[in-house]
């Protein structure tokens, strides 16, 4: 067989877009989709969101890449937003959230052994996802990810999401920290409560460890506050966070209180594209519009008209959906027949509606932030009907 000359990683659907506009996707041939997938929770603003297009264009006729052998103004003023909206003190900008999670364990080490610890494991949970390098498939440990690529990195002890009692047993004298998705994205969209967030703030302060959240898919909005640990109002340590930050454009960052950055000097961390000019005008942008007077109210209140009618669907076609769960715009519908998430996705796409498949046989809605009352409405419709041909068996 000879190889593609794009590395065949992807089992892709055969679909190519060319523009988008608001929540709608474009082929190149013409047809439309209303995207409730946004690029894995991505595109935060919709495509061609007017004021991130003008952001990228402007600072694209100034300087596009200088390197962090110098200082980049775009990265104080977004770290500013970041600092003065969330818990943190500090910010470390990369590229995408598997760096932000890889950066975030390094920090956890250096934290314990800059102290004369040899404190060097984290916690994290059974069906997690915390990004595709060496380091972050042994984090998330599923089988799937980790075939082929033994062996495994070491240094990760995983608990069930949720079970404050297990993860207390698992606390060794070698535990530095905590890391754990406050709602699992790619696992089947499963919500923490908030008194299990508390309960590990509590555990981590009881033996000394650093509380970290993976916030790569919940965080700038996409529950209806900027981070999904806000629910809880509780403090972490560490928060890592991408996807809808740059809106499109490839951005992560690390956010740390001081005391958990404080072994953070020069030399300890590096990127060469993070941070970038074009990075941080994009991320300025983004971060702008959401922080904006309203904003995540009407996230809220497009997220409450929207779960009312996944409710009321559920009800109807309960043959097909067996539950609705998440937060505010990270949605997923588990599927009540074997592989029924694949069905569900493959049809809603025929009828012209772009969906994510899950862990736990979910599919995701990821609708963008900006998406509107019309858009919501052609969902609950589009869905009805995709529903109401698999519960008759003529999908």
């Amino acid at each position: 067989m000879t190889i593609p000359v794009v590395m065949p990683t992807y089992a892709r659907y055969d679909l190519a877009f060319e523009r988008g506009e608001g929540a709608w996707l474009y082929t190149v041939d013409g047809r439309r989709f209303l995207d409730f997938g946004s690029g894995i929770a991505v595109t935060a603003l919709g495509h061609a969101h007017p004021k991130l297009v003008k952001a990228l264009q402007d600072q694209a006729a100034k300087v596009w890449h200088t390197s962090n052998l110098y200082h980049i103004p775009g990265q104080k003023r977004v770290a500013e937003l970041l600092v003065a909206n969330s818990f943190a003190d500090t910010v470390f900008f990369c590229n995408s959230g598997a760096e932000a999670n890889e950066g975030a364990i390094k920090m956890s080490r250096k934290f314990h052994q800059s102290r004369g610890s040899d404190r060097y494991r984290t916690m994290v949970c059974v069906n997690a996802f915390h990004g595709r390098t060496l380091a972050t498939i042994a984090a998330g440990g599923q089988a799937k990810h980790l075939s082929g690529f033994a062996p495994m990195v070491q240094g990760f002890d995983h608990v069930p999401f949720g079970n404050l009692n297990e993860a207390r047993a698992a606390i060794t004298g070698e535990t530095a920290a905590i890391l754990v998705e406050p709602v699992q994205g790619e696992g089947g969209i499963t919500a923490a409560s908030a008194d299990y967030l508390r309960g590990l703030r509590q555990m981590a302060d009881e033996f000394g460890l650093l509380l970290m959240f993976d916030e790569v898919q919940t965080g700038i909005g996409r529950t209806g506050k900027l981070y999904a640990h806000q629910w809880a109002d509780i403090t972490p340590d560490i928060v890592t966070t991408a996807k809808g930050l740059g809106g499109g454009f490839p951005v992560g960052a690390i956010l740390a209180t001081e005391q958990a950055a404080s072994a953070m000097a020069a030399g300890t961390h590096g990127t060469t594209y993070g941070g970038n000019p074009l990075a941080m005008a994009c991320a300025e942008a983004v971060l702008t519009e959401v922080l904006s007077a309203g904003f995540l109210d009407g996230v809220n209140a497009t997220a409450h008209t929207l779960w009312d009618g996944l409710r009321a669907l559920a009800n109807r076609y309960p043959t097909v959906i067996s539950d609705v769960r998440g937060m505010g715009l990270m949605i997923g519908l588990k599927a009540v027949a074997d592989g029924g998430n694949g069905v569900l996705v493959k049809e809603l796409m025929e009828r012209g509606m772009l969906t994510v498949p899950a862990g736990d046989n979910v599919v995701r809605l990821l609708p963008p932030l900006i998406v509107g009352e019309a858009e919501i409405t052609l969902a609950l419709q589009t869905l009805d009907a995709a529903c109401a041909a698999i519960a008759q068996g003529t999908a």
